[in-house]
């Protein structure tokens, strides 16, 4: 177990300096940007949960391996989760390289968090011809992966937290910001490209209209 954990810690550590610490100073290199562009929304409001639930997803991520060291136990069910923890370290690992598959595939465009008065271009290949999300896709599975490694409560909690903050930032926060600042083409895009996984949570076009979305399929 504690051999795991170490594992899942330095993975942490990994994907974090690398899908945010040498991302930002790549995007700054060819930007003179960071992308940085913090939580949105008034404190209290659904976008800032959005914001705050996503660092304390990343905290929690942080802090189960930790925990685990500490002697925290894995949850009931899991047996000796030999197999499982083989699981999820494939799953992190493949996750880690999606996500900078991912953040590399938005260029310019790449950021975290929304400037509500800044305007970017609308991505649409890559990865992104298939999914909207990858990068949070990636991410999750990421996270998926490292809580499997150590199966306790608080990897477990810290994922749900997780999901729960990237459907906030993206139900909430960024598609009400794209389909402003893109209109027609976000609308086009939506149609073809699932949300979080291909084929999922695609918006239906509204019939008669030229790229206008109707209400979105389940997803």
């Amino acid at each position: 177990m504690t051999t795991w954990a170490w594992t899942a810690l330095v993975l942490f550590a990994m994907w974090a300096l690398t899908a945010f610490g040498v991302r930002a100073a790549v995007q700054r290199r060819r930007t003179g940007d960071a992308g940085f562009r913090g939580i949105s929304g008034r404190p209290g409001s659904a976008a800032w949960w959005a914001g705050v639930l996503f660092v304390l997803a990343l905290l929690g991520g942080a802090a189960a391996p930790a925990a685990a060291l500490a002697g925290m136990p894995a949850l009931p069910g899991t047996g000796d989760g030999t197999a499982l923890r083989w699981t999820g370290l494939a799953a992190a690992l493949a996750g880690m390289a999606a996500t900078l598959v991912a953040q590399s595939g938005m260029g310019a465009s790449w950021r975290v968090g929304v400037d509500a008065a800044e305007r970017t271009e609308l991505v649409t290949s890559g990865l992104f011809a298939y999914v909207r999300n990858p990068v949070f896709t990636t991410m999750t599975v990421t996270a998926a992966g490292l809580a499997l490694m150590v199966p306790n409560a608080l990897a477990a909690l810290a994922w749900l937290v997780l999901v729960l903050a990237v459907e906030l930032q993206v139900r909430v926060v960024e598609e009400p910001y794209l389909a402003r600042v893109h209109g027609p083409a976000y609308a086009g895009y939506t149609a073809r490209a699932g949300r979080f996984v291909p084929g999922v949570g695609r918006h239906a076009r509204a019939a008669g209209t030229s790229g206008a979305a109707g209400p979105p399929l389940p997803g």
